[in-house]
């Protein structure tokens, strides 16, 4: 039986993957710099297989969601007056 992966495993495959990109990007442009130094800072990098969009929003479930407040409570706050500067409330 096959599990599927927890948020603590996803966040671990995550920051492997950040890491991973990252060193090849700095290989890159330590490469780049060697190469050519004036149009080094202009040199670009894609990140390919090390991309981590497919693993955002991951904690978007219930757990992670704040209660809404009441629509009473929102309400006291909309009927206030507007107090003008100077003015006491």
């Amino acid at each position: 039986m096959d599990m599927e992966p927890s948020k603590r495993e996803y966040r671990q495959q995550k920051r492997e993957l950040k890491r991973e990109g990252s060193k090849l990007r700095r290989r890159q442009l330590k490469a780049d710099l060697d190469r050519d130094p004036e149009d080094a800072s202009h040199s670009q990098f894609h990140f390919g297989k090390f991309k981590t969009a497919h693993l955002n929003g991951i904690d978007h479930d219930a757990t992670r969601k704040r209660p809404a407040r009441p629509q009473s409570e929102l309400e006291k706050f909309q009927d206030q007056p507007e107090i003008a500067d100077g003015e006491k409330a």
